[in-house]
C-alpha cells in the first residue's frame, strides 16, 4: 500500500513509517514546512510539506493513496475531519493515534483495581473528554465506507526509529531523578500504567492497517508497572541504588506541569490489550519496560552520555 502517515518525523509516527516500510509499503509523509526535507527523503518517506490545519492539502494528498495513519496532534479535529471526508466511499484504512490517557483518573500516586478491555466503557476526566469524543467521531466513521481503526498507545518506551527517537515520560523521570538524586514518583507511587515498546507498537499499526475489521479500536499494551516501580528501576540505571522518594503533588506540578501530574506520573491507566493479541496476532517481542530501563535502550543512552 501507499501510505499517508501524518507526524511521520515524530516519535511514534517516525517508527509507524520505518515499520511500513520493512513491511513493503510506501510511505507519503506530512513533514512540517520547517524540516528537513532531504533528510526525510534520504529515510525512503516522501515527503509533503505542510501544517495539519490546511485541510485542502490533507484531502488531496489523501485521496491519493491507499490508507491514512494520524500519527501527528491527535486532539486536531479539523484535520481528521478532512482525512475522513477524502476517504469518504473508499473502504480504504484510517487509523487514528490516541491514547490510555483517556482514562486516566487523578489519582495522585493511589492504586486502582479499574482494568479496560478494548470495549469497557469510559470513564473520561474533563480533560480527556475531547479526544474520547474524536475517537467515537473516527468509529463511527465505518459507517461511511472507511475501514476505520482507533489505536490507543499506553505509556511508550523505547528508542523510536524515525527521526525523533525520544519518547515522552521515562526521560522526564530520569531527568528529575537525577536532578534529586533518587527515582521520584507522585504521593505514594502506587498508580499503574500499562505500558508498550516503540517497536512493537509501530507493528501494532502495521497490523492493523493491513487486517482490522472496520470500526475497532485497539490498546496497545504488552505489561504495566507501577510508577514507584519504574522509579526504582531508574534508580538502579543511574547508580542510586533503587533510593528512591515521594513527590507530592504541589512538587510534581512544579516538576512535570499540572496537566503530566494529573493525567500522566500521578494517575493510573491499566488496560489490556485484548483485541490486538486475539484477533491480529500481536504481542511483545522488544525488551519489557523495566528490563530496557536497565539494560536496554535507556541504558544505553546513559552509557553513551557518560563518556
Amino acid at each position: 500500500m501507499k501510505v499517508f502517515v501524518t507526524g511521520a518525523t515524530g516519535y511514534i509516527g517516525g517508527s509507524v513509517a520505518t515499520a511500513l516500510m520493512a513491511a513493503g509499503h510506501q510511505v507519503v509523509g506530512l513533514i512540517h514546512p520547517d524540516n528537513d526535507l532531504a533528510a526525510v527523503r534520504e529515510r525512503g518517506i516522501e515527503p509533503v510539506a505542510g501544517l495539519l490545519d490546511d485541510s485542502k492539502l490533507l484531502r488531496e494528498v489523501a485521496s491519493g493513496v491507499d490508507g491514512v495513519i494520524n500519527a501527528a496532534n491527535v486532539d486536531h479535529r479539523g484535520a481528521v475531519d478532512a482525512l475522513l471526508e477524502a476517504l469518504e466511499g473508499s473502504d480504504k484504512p484510517f487509523i487514528q493515534t490516541s491514547g490510555s490517557g483517556v482514562i486516566a483518573d487523578g489519582a495522585g500516586g493511589e492504586a486502582t483495581e479499574a482494568i479496560y478491555n478494548d470495549d469497557t466503557p469510559l470513564k473520561v476526566l474533563p480533560a480527556r473528554a475531547g479526544r474520547a469524543a474524536l475517537n467515537e467521531i473516527v468509529l463511527g466513521a465505518a459507517s461511511r465506507g472507511i475501514r476505520t481503526a482507533v489505536i490507543l498507545p499506553t505509556m511508550v518506551y523505547g528508542t523510536g526509529t524515525g527521526l525523533n527517537p525520544a519518547s515522552a515520560q521515562v526521560p522526564q523521570m530520569i531527568k528529575a531523578a537525577k536532578k534529586f538524586g533518587e527515582g521520584k514518583y507522585v504521593g505514594r507511587g502506587l498508580n499503574r500504567w500499562s505500558n508498550v515498546h516503540i517497536e512493537d507498537l509501530a507493528d501494532l499499526y502495521v497490523a492493523v492497517l493491513e487486517r482490522s475489521e472496520a470500526g475497532k479500536s485497539y490498546y496497545a499494551e504488552n505489561g504495566e508497572c507501577s510508577m514507584r516501580e519504574i522509579a526504582e528501576a531508574i534508580s538502579r540505571l543511574l547508580g542510586f541504588n533503587g533510593a528512591t522518594g515521594s513527590l507530592s503533588i504541589p512538587e510534581a506540578i512544579e516538576q512535570y506541569g499540572e496537566m503530566m501530574t494529573t493525567l500522566s506520573f500521578g494517575s493510573n491507566s491499566r488496560v489490556r490489550a485484548t483485541r490486538a493479541h486475539d484477533d491480529l496476532g500481536w504481542g511483545r517481542k522488544q525488551l519489557s519496560l523495566i528490563d530496557d530501563i536497565e539494560r536496554g535502550s535507556y541504558a544505553e543512552i546513559e552509557a553513551v552520555g557518560a563518556r
